[in-house]
């Protein structure tokens, strides 16, 4: 029909092929049988059991990422237990800020990671009190760690077989499919898990490694268990210690030296904190039983500015006070920033601020060098590092000239920059050294006298005050300044030692200069009072 050619071959009324023509037959598949139809029929399950594998191993990551994980308590520490492929097994026990332990515990393709959390402190309240609920924390430890572990292998499988199951239906939209990918999805997690639990090795913890802050740990405390036991006995001391601070409190008030005034600004002055939690319970102490206004930090609150570190700082936000900071040697920028994050912290770095009536200028300490070698007692300042600190005190000097205000206050973190600070403020503020000291600025013809005062070690010279058998008692100062801002009275106050539980007060009342001529120094007139120490041996 229209010209064109009917392939089909005509049939007669009975439906048969009229002799002469071919018959003709329609095409069909191959049979197993035949060479070609075999060797597409295996390339077709071949194909077919490869994208099973593959969806079984994405199935079984995704898995793994979003349930291979489960919280649980370990002593008074709230801890997440995760897993995560690997090549060669192992457990990271990750210890914010300090670091992480890495250890040798297992082979196989999985990896623990034990993330330890904030301490609950009621729990740890609890353990104190009782020692009987410490020795039974510690003993239940262990199975605590194993309870969760096995929660988390559990919930690891589960998850894993699960995000298979559904990943694969999607995928094939064949049950028969989706049943292999997860029957081969449980076998993949627990041949993984069970490698795991069979080549266990308890003695890894004996040989644990070190990444950051813990890395410099052996070299800087010496040996594990005298600091141990030293940091026990140092431990045992705090509730003791803060209950004695509040005691205190309580002495000052009644002393008739000397009485600040209704508009006095209370200033406490802290330094190099270097990481010691013990530290901020005093802080926070006094800062509520002396009535302070504004807190003052000179630098190294942490000990080698690294990230994990940062989240050290956030104890700042509790005081609920304003913070003024600068930056020491062992604190990096990525510290000053997490200072600058607390909503009531102020980073100064060759500026100026006003904070509580007084103005204030300070500037970070030009070097970042948190190793050991950089430790006050590692000898004194090179031609080089004098030079640069010189420079620096001279660069916050003509910040202060021509700041629009009188500066009350300069901060500097090494005292080797004050210098060209003389005659510019009436007061500088500095640390460092781990070593309180009062002294006078060489004065400047016709400029007013300038008193430095350094602040020893508010955290205790942090792990490092533990290499001496007695740890390095806890400094800080309240300065009294009256509606003038001038500095009325100071209160050094020392926390600590071991075997003791001490606390000592020293108290100077600085006497109103009398019509002298100008640069006469005022005489300080100094009270003691050490609250009767309590043997703790």
């Amino acid at each position: 029909m229209d010209g064109q050619q009917n392939d089909e071959p005509r049939r007669d009324r009975d439906g048969k092929t009229p002799p002469g023509r071919p018959r003709r037959f329609p095409l069909t598949r191959r049979s197993a049988s035949h060479p070609d139809g075999g060797w597409r029929l295996g390339l077709r399950r071949f194909a077919v059991a490869v994208a099973i594998l593959v969806v079984t191993l994405v199935g079984v990551l995704a898995g793994v990422v979003a349930g291979g994980n489960v919280g649980t308590d370990i002593g008074p520490f709230h801890a997440r237990l995760s897993v995560s492929p690997t090549t060669d097994g192992g457990t990271t026990v990750n210890i914010p800020p300090l670091g992480s332990l890495l250890l040798d515990s297992h082979g196989g393709p999985t990896q623990l990671t034990v993330e330890l959390g904030a301490l609950e402190q009621s729990r740890v309240e609890a353990l104190i009190d009782d020692p009987a609920s410490l020795n039974r924390a510690t003993q239940s430890a262990v199975d605590e760690v194993r309870e969760g572990v096995m929660r988390l292998g559990l919930r690891t499988v589960g998850s894993a077989v699960l995000a298979t199951l559904v990943l694969a239906l999607l995928v094939f939209r064949d049950t028969r499919r989706a049943a292999w990918a997860g029957g081969l999805a449980l076998l993949i997690t627990a041949g993984s898990l069970g490698t795991a639990a069979a080549t266990i090795r308890p003695q890894s913890i004996e040989e644990p490694r070190y990444e950051g802050l813990l890395v410099n740990a052996p070299a800087i405390v010496g040996d594990v268990r005298k600091i141990a036991d030293d940091y026990t006995r140092y431990a045992e001391q705090l509730q003791r210690l803060i209950g004695n601070v509040t005691q205190l409190y309580t002495t000052v008030s009644a002393l008739p030296v000397y009485e600040p005034d209704p508009g006095t600004t209370r200033v406490l002055h802290i330094s190099d904190l270097h990481l010691n939690p013990s530290a901020w319970q005093i802080i926070r102490t006094v800062t509520e039983q002396f009535g302070i206004d504004v807190v003052i930090d000179t630098g190294d609150i942490t000990d080698w500015g690294s990230e994990p570190e940062a989240s050290y700082v956030g104890s700042i936000s509790l005081l609920e006070k304003p913070y003024v900071y600068i930056r020491g040697n062992h604190d990096s920028g990525r510290t000053a920033a997490a200072v600058a994050r607390q909503p009531n912290a102020v980073v100064l770095d060759n500026t100026t601020t006003t904070v509580a009536g007084l103005t204030i200028a300070g500037i970070g300490d030009p070097r970042f060098t948190p190793d050991k070698s950089t430790s006050p007692a590692s000898g004194g300042l090179s031609q080089p590092t004098a030079d640069e600190l010189i420079t620096t005190g001279e660069k916050l000097a003509t910040t202060i000239r021509s700041s629009p205000r009188p500066v009350d206050i300069a901060l500097v973190h090494d005292p080797a920059a004050a210098g060209p600070l003389s005659g510019t403020c009436p007061l500088v503020l500095a640390g460092h050294t781990h070593d309180r000291q009062i002294n006078t600025l060489p004065e400047v013809p016709g400029q007013q006298p300038t008193t430095l005062m350094v602040q020893g070690s508010t955290g205790g010279a942090g792990l490092r005050g533990l290499e001496q058998e007695e740890p390095t008692p806890l400094a800080m100062t309240v300065l009294y300044f009256d509606q003038e801002k001038r500095l009325q009275a100071y209160d050094d106050i020392t926390v600590g030692g071991t075997g003791q539980a001490q606390v000592n007060l020293e108290r100077t009342v600085i006497a109103p200069p009398p019509t002298t001529p100008l640069g006469a120094t005022p005489t300080p007139t100094p009270t003691t009072i050490s609250p009767t120490p309590t043997p703790t041996r």
